[in-house]
């Protein structure tokens, strides 16, 4: 190719930048948002606040207990704290009770005094109720169930509810009051009717190994589950864990402190109404039949909205997007982790494949840390309002829109994902998308039920790799990268463009290499170091592209996976003023940076 045909080409790019300098000044977009105390990062509580010593002790003196032995279709015990008629087994005050045997078609139930803390030791237990809960804790202050060494027990509903007293018994296990488990044996509860667990007040988990198989939810509970040490298998036909609390929004919370939870649910694999927190263990979380079940979208009818589209990279954005919802009447919620107020991740590793969202807040998520594996049906990580990541490393190997939120931000961590639609979006409005799937009332996922312009995106840091094929950046407000190291592969075609912002779009720190479609081109309105964007018409995914400064030393270096039209690098080596030679292909320029 002859240089006069490589100057031809470049001059392209050169006359399509000549109209991008700084975008027009404005007023900075009000948020209309609540923000929270600590600027929408949520804060956190410490492990120390959720589990007491007596949830976390185990141990029991034999000698000093009461035996309870069951015996097919009967009960024997000496203590005069055990009541027992026919296969009803009732223990009425504080103390330690072991329980060994079978019951065929019967109850544990513990009704105490307000202020007791019995302990019951189950070692080799197994109790099916017909038509109500094998164990059933209806008073006490706190009841404590130990699962022995090495045992293995069961407690599990015959596939009916039968009402015994005023209160709806609807689990397997139900308890009006405080309850907890621990141990080093098993329990295996079987609902077939019902929920697994339970639970009108907290409950909690400090050891054990436990297998729930539920109709509905696999465990159900008003004010809170605290998870720790504990290795679990949940079946769930409605959400795995489920804690809500209608009249205490500061209640019906779930906190995972260590432990591996392996959770396949019809609906959500975590809910939590008043927040979720997780600071460490393993989650593996299949909700909604996975993201294998979600309608499935693509760009190929972007676009095309009536002419095409001229002109080059722009500093403003698309006047007005289109955004489809959907019909929420007669659907379930099958996100992965929800939480209707705020969602924190600090560490631990978290495995999701989910017919909608990933990760979900209806108020803020942060991400302090963790490791991230995850396929969705819609967004990787969708919060209302703010979005932060300060750690960890993310891996979304499919989704419709990779982070969403009013506000992302990211200050670090390892961000890795590839997205049909946009890779990170900040609109205004809440989620529209959270009853998708396939099945009756859902048409397609969408993204924020609005877009407005006082939304941001704010990179600071961390090393991200975004591979789209709607917009790699869209920023319903404004976009700002002030360090990081920024990877963006993105649409091939339509109405698409490697960044796409309505109000400014700044770099004043860190590395962007970003490829993409020419059609709706948008470069940055302003800029404290330099860049260099050029059309190079089109090119076939692999091609590299290579800057070097004037020494002949390569700065950048990459190849894109998708084909490009357009190239746009950003680095604190690149200078404005200065020439710097890009090169795609066989084919290279010199060119001044902006």
């Amino acid at each position: 190719m002859t240089i006069k045909r490589l100057t031809a080409l470049f001059l392209v790019g050169t006359f399509l930048l000549s109209g991008c300098g700084k975008a027009p000044e404005s007023e900075e977009p009000s948020n209309g948002a609540t923000t929270m105390t600590t600027g929408g990062t949520a804060t956190t509580i410490g492990s120390s606040d959720m589990f007491t010593d007596r949830d976390q002790r185990d141990t029991y003196e034999e000698s000093g207990a009461a035996h309870i032995t069951l015996n097919g279709t009967s009960a024997s015990c000496a203590s005069n704290a055990v009541n027992i008629s026919g296969t009803t087994v009732t223990i009425t005050d504080e103390g330690t009770y072991i329980l060994s045997g079978t019951l065929q078609d019967g109850m544990i139930v513990v009704n105490a005094d307000e202020n007791d803390k019995p302990q019951l030791i189950l070692n080799g237990v197994s109790v099916t109720s017909s038509a109500s809960a094998a164990l059933y804790i209806l008073e006490a202050d706190k009841v404590v169930v130990t699962l022995a060494a090495d045992s293995t027990n069961t407690l599990a509903n015959g596939g009916a509810f039968t009402a015994v007293d005023d209160n709806n018994i609807d689990g397997a296990i139900f308890s009006k009051q405080d309850l907890t488990f621990n141990g080093s044996g098993s329990l295996t509860v079987t609902s077939p009717a019902g929920h697994g667990i339970v639970c009108k007040d907290d409950l909690v988990f400090t050891g054990g190994t436990y297998t729930v198989t539920a109709a509905s939810h696999g465990m159900d509970v008003n004010d809170s589950i605290r998870l720790a040490d504990s290795a679990m298998t949940i079946d769930a036909g409605k959400d795995g864990f489920h804690a809500e609390n209608s009249d205490d929004e500061t209640l019906g919370f779930v906190y995972v402190s260590s432990g591996t939870y392996t959770i396949e649910a019809e609906g959500d694999g975590i809910s939590g109404g008043a927040f979720v927190q997780i600071e460490g263990g393993a989650v593996d979380i299949l909700s909604g039949g996975g993201s294998a079940n979600a309608q499935k979208q693509t760009s190929d009818n972007w676009g095309g909205f009536g002419g095409g589209f001229g002109g080059g990279m722009r500093p403003g954005g698309r006047s007005a997007e289109t955004t489809a919802t959907v019909s929420s009447e007669d659907s379930t919620s099958i996100k992965g982790i929800k939480s209707s107020g705020n969602l924190v991740v600090s560490g631990g590793t978290i495995t999701i494949d989910s017919a909608d969202d990933a990760i979900h807040s209806n108020a803020s998520i942060t991400v302090n840390g963790g490791t991230f594996d995850l396929s969705t049906g819609d967004d990787g990580f969708h919060a209302d309002d703010t979005l932060t990541i300060n750690a960890g490393t993310i891996t979304i190997h499919e989704c419709y829109e990779g982070l969403e939120a009013l506000h992302v931000k990211v200050t670090g961590g390892d961000i890795d994902l590839k997205a049909s639609a946009d890779g990170i979006n900040a609109a205004g409005g809440t989620d529209s998308s959270g009853t998708g799937g396939a099945r009756p009332g859902g048409d397609r996922f969408g993204g924020m039920s609005s877009s407005s312009s006082n939304g941001s995106i704010t990179i600071s840091g961390g090393n991200l790799y975004i591979h789209s094929s709607g917009d790699g950046f869209d920023a319903n407000g404004t976009l700002t990268i002030s360090g990081g190291y920024t990877v963006v592969v993105g649409p091939t075609q339509g109405d698409t463009a490697t960044l796409d912002y309505d109000v400014s779009g700044v770099i004043t720190g860190g590395t962007f290499i970003g490829t993409g479609a020419s059609g709706m081109a948008q470069t940055f309105s302003d800029s404290e170091q330099g860049v260099i964007a050029v059309s190079v018409g089109h090119q076939s995914a692999g091609t590299r592209i290579t800057l070097k400064d004037k020494s002949g030393t390569v700065l950048i270096s990459h190849e894109p996976e998708l084909d490009f039209a357009v190239v746009i690098l950003s680095s604190p080596d690149i200078k404005t003023g200065e020439s710097y030679t890009v090169g795609v292909g066989s084919l290279s320029e010199s060119f001044k940076a902006s």
